[in-house]
């Protein structure tokens, strides 16, 4: 049942059938028009889940039962995904291969691919290096480069295991030991960071989404861009910390604005390449977003050293305003426990 189903209208070919020569491949395509369909509509599933996540999250005890069973569902779907992923190379064998039969002029094929790997590998570059540290600047004063610096290591990790959620211990470590980040805000933002800031993902997506349009010759419109950025953010926040997770959710984007999910065979050959860069941005991502709360909450991490200086320890306290009790549980001389009678 598509419960949002009446809130969006997506791109769908119709029924009239064109011939496109485009560079490499004559093929017999379906000319797309704006139209509404009847079906799944992904953007709004998508923007859907999110408002009924957060709307969970504030339910407290109250949501937990439904939390918990999605949970579970989460963890079943990737089960499933990765033993999909094992076997997954003898199909991909075949996809690439009915790919290369359909090309005419292979040359133009690689030409494309090297433009959008290096469409890709700027955007990254433009993002982990100018757009990141400009913001770290404003927001600390401090030097950006010398903090990237620091994170040289968990960046080189990422960029060989492709993997956000491996990479985490080593991007705590960095944080705490190079760039002096308070562990509590390490240990709060990193595993944050690692499930839902996939900065480099969005982007990757965004810009594979746009070059699949353009190699089928369907030119893309203001309102459809939009479509593209605003679902393939919300599609890298649904990604997994794993190698390639971008080409699971890929298929949301393509989705959204009517471009056929078959297509993405045409990137999956140098994915594996791409996706080392994007998973070091997005690990730079969540460094960067430490060293800035770290600095935003100053005060706070001064007011609980304090306090934990006295003696008082705010997790240790029980309060009892009814039965007149103000009680510490660890007690002692610099804890004692009162009782009102």
């Amino acid at each position: 049942m598509n419960v949002t189903g009446t809130n969006f209208t997506t791109q769908s070919p119709n029924d009239d059938m064109v011939k496109m020569v485009n560079y490499t491949t004559t093929r017999i395509v379906d000319k797309p028009v704006v139209k509404k369909v009847e079906g799944m509509n992904i953007l709004g599933i998508v923007v859907f889940s999110i408002f009924f996540g957060c709307t969970l999250s504030r339910m407290g005890p109250a949501g937990k039962p439904l939390s918990a069973f999605f949970e579970c569902m989460h963890i079943a779907t990737m089960k499933i995904v990765t033993l999909i992923i094992w076997y997954s190379p003898v199909g991909i064998v075949f996809l690439i291969a009915v790919k290369l039969i359909e090309m005419e002029d292979m040359g133009k094929v690689f030409t494309q691919l090297g433009y959008y790997m290096l469409t890709v590998l700027l955007g990254l570059g433009l993002h982990g290096f100018i757009v990141l540290p400009l913001v770290y600047f404003v927001g600390t004063r401090k030097n950006p480069f010398i903090f990237c610096y620091n994170m040289l290591r968990a960046l080189l990790t990422a960029w060989g295991t492709a993997s956000s959620s491996s990479t985490l211990p080593v991007t705590m470590e960095c944080l705490e030991e190079k760039n002096k980040i308070d562990i509590r805000v390490a240990k709060f933002v990193t595993p944050i960071g690692a499930t839902i800031n996939m900065d480099g993902t969005a982007l990757y997506e965004a810009v594979a989404s746009i070059f699949i349009a353009q190699y089928l010759g369907i030119s893309l419109n203001f309102g459809e861009v939009i479509i593209i950025s605003l679902t393939s953010t919300a599609a890298a926040i649904g990604a997994a910390g794993i190698p390639s997770a971008g080409l699971v959710t890929m298929a949301i984007v393509l989705t959204a604005v009517g471009l056929p999910v078959d297509e993405v065979t045409l990137i999956i050959p140098i994915d594996w390449f791409l996706d080392r860069f994007r998973t070091a941005i997005n690990v730079l991502g969540d460094a960067y977003g430490a060293g800035l709360v770290a600095h935003l909450s100053q005060e706070d991490l001064a007011e609980l050293d304090r306090q934990a200086v006295k003696g008082i320890d705010i997790n240790d306290v029980e309060i009892n305003v009814n039965g007149g009790k103000f009680q510490e549980k660890n007690g002692g001389l610099d804890n004692p426990s009162f009782t009102k009678m």
